[in-house]
């Protein structure tokens, strides 16, 4: 009889890779330090490729959901970090501005919207990260159609950035306690019920 040939969870290496990448850019966000190579490079290698291993891993467990959050979100870090490197090596490509930001992260929340509703009949914990990245998205989205250069807008940037980086622990506890849960065959890091 054939060995099984049993898959690991792809679902943690995702959840880690967003909220790692995450939690530093809202670092930035929040006014703590400069958005630089360190965000960018996490945006396109961990925040990027490492959740569309995820999502495509998922797709062979033939787990929709999974798939497509981890495939979209590990295609928006990588469309972040293009918005701001195409301008700067593509002459000609002006950067967007703070209307077309809004409209890319307003899109972003309802996509993000949409997917918390799904979030409904998994666990507490994708539950909180959902709904805490569909806040995140719309508090940006605001900053940049109110002017994240004015005093209401850096504020709600701000406090988008504080938002934020709980969003991205929330995805990082997911991923750990699913980690540790499933190593030790018992719940060790609560995630809640799931809904029947």
């Amino acid at each position: 009889m054939a060995e099984e040939n049993k898959l690991a969870n792809p679902a943690p290496l995702g959840l880690m890779g967003f909220g790692m990448t995450t939690v530093l850019l809202n670092i930035h966000n929040a006014g703590v330090f400069e958005l630089g190579s360190m965000i960018l490079a996490m945006g396109i290698f961990y925040g990027g490729f490492a959740q569309l291993i995820a999502g495509w891993w998922e797709m062979k467990y033939g787990n929709t959901f999974p798939a497509v959050a981890f495939s979209s979100y590990g295609l928006f870090w990588l469309s972040f970090v293009g918005l701001h490197v195409i301008p700067e090596i593509v002459g000609g490509v002006p950067a967007p501005g703070n209307t077309a930001t809004a409209a890319y992260l307003a899109m972003w929340g309802l996509f993000t919207g949409w997917m918390f509703l799904s979030t409904l009949k998994f666990n507490r914990a994708l539950q909180v990260v959902f709904s805490t990245l569909t806040i995140l998205f719309f508090l940006l989205a605001l900053a940049y159609a109110v002017g994240p250069n004015t005093d209401l807008g850096q504020t709600i940037y701000t406090i988008a950035g504080i938002e934020g980086i709980i969003c991205g622990f929330s995805a990082v506890y997911t991923a750990l306690a699913e980690v540790t849960n499933e190593y030790y065959e018992k719940t060790i890091f609560p995630i809640g019920p799931v809904e029947e």
